[in-house]
């Protein structure tokens, strides 16, 4: 198959060889096959120029395959799950009532879970032995029978104290 450039030669050198006929038989005045020359080559060169210019702007299309193998922008969408939990720890360290309402049933569904999966022991029907796999510090606010805050306005639980807290819980 011929490149672009050698179509483009061919071309012009058919229209040169009927100039060269055209002028050899003479079937009207040399000026008006000379004009007629010159708008074949200036039609050649808008054709080959729109060519050009249609290959610039081309790109072959990418493959599925291609588009699969090519990186993707990432997007940092947080959990709305974490999102919640985090919501619900600071919060818990600003009021006693948020503390007792939201972040400490959270916290004791970790705990149950945790101690029901790794000890085979229940939080609420066998409370002895969730103390002594929690410990003293934690059992004293992970109790299920921990009575409501007399003042619910409060200052909730130091971040530092919650800290400690889930990583007791993660150790279970």
């Amino acid at each position: 198959m011929k490149s672009t450039r050698g179509r483009f030669a061919s071309m012009v050198a058919l229209a040169t060889l009927g100039l060269v006929i055209a002028l050899g038989v003479g079937p009207t005045t040399t000026q008006r096959i000379l004009a007629a020359y010159v708008l074949v080559l200036a039609a050649l060169g808008a054709l080959a120029l729109t060519r050009v210019a249609n290959a610039a702007n081309e790109f072959p299309p990418e493959s599925v395959f291609e588009q699969w193998l090519s990186p993707q922008a990432e997007v940092n969408v947080r959990p709305p799950e974490l999102v919640r939990i985090e919501r619900e720890i600071t919060l818990g360290a600003l009021t006693d009532a948020h503390l007792h309402r939201s972040l400490l049933p959270l916290l004791r569904e970790v705990a149950a879970t945790r101690l029901a999966a790794h000890h085979h022991v229940s939080l609420e029907r066998r409370p002895e032995q969730a103390r002594r796999l929690l410990g003293d510090e934690a059992w004293e606010v992970l109790n299920p029978n921990r009575p409501e805050p007399l003042d619910r306005s409060g200052g909730g639980m130091s971040l530092r104290k919650i800290g400690a807290l889930v990583k007791t819980l993660e150790q279970l």
